[in-house]
């Protein structure tokens, strides 16, 4: 019997499926990540084309069936549209989705890693801050949620402006987290540790991170 419930999330990626079907990845609040069927979304005028694309934002209706779940009606309320404009931006989105997939698991809930994923795709699309710094930002912040931060290392000679910066990203409010700047020399610094931490947590290549490094 095929129950009905809602979830909160963001569509991470989608493939095609037969002639007319989408599966997609969402990364939920209440479910972690899960894999849905979108019957008939590449048929034009379909309900449901163009709201399982990458980014969507929204509450989804499924049903959850004994095996999978499948897509009844999608509720986007941010599609991240400035991404189709801006690639670059796009890229450091892309890079921000596969850290999230390869973080979440099924029945997992991680509210707290889908708010952080949310905000900081919203700042990719200000010109406030720098995307290298919106990037370090996140990898920094993520590895906290998870519990795998190692801390401010005691093994660099770093600026005192760095560990300040490194202090503040780990323990502001989400809301304050993209509020500041910096020193290109704070920002080669905090590069240099988010980068190194965060290939020391994950443990296989990342292919968008191929295509950043590329930009």
């Amino acid at each position: 019997m095929e129950e009905l419930v809602y979830v909160r999330g963001i569509i991470i990626k989608h493939s095609p499926v037969g002639d007319y079907d989408l599966v997609a990845t969402i990364f939920t609040a209440e479910r972690g990540k899960i894999t849905a069927f979108a019957r008939n979304a590449r048929k034009p005028g379909n309900r449901l084309s163009g709201n399982v694309e990458p980014f969507s934002f929204g509450t989804f209706k499924l049903y959850e069936g004994r095996n999978s779940y499948t897509i009844v009606e999608a509720n986007i309320e941010n599609y991240f549209e400035g991404f189709r404009q801006n690639f670059e931006s796009a890229c450091y989105g892309s890079y921000f989705l596969e850290i999230v997939s390869f973080y979440t698991r099924e029945n997992n809930e991680d509210k707290e890693l889908l708010n952080l994923l949310y905000v900081s795709l919203k700042a990719l699309l200000k010109n406030n801050i720098p995307n290298k710094l919106v990037k370090c930002v996140f990898e920094l912040r993520t590895l906290k949620t998870q519990g795998e931060y190692p801390g401010i290392p005691e093994n660099m000679n770093l600026l005192d402006s760095t560990r300040y910066a490194m202090n503040y990203i780990a323990t502001s409010n989400l809301e304050k987290l993209y509020t500041f700047t910096v020193t290109d020399e704070v920002l080669s610094e905090l590069e240099k540790i988010s980068s190194r931490y965060i290939g020391d947590s994950i443990d296989r290549p990342l292919k968008s991170l191929e295509m950043l490094n590329m930009i």
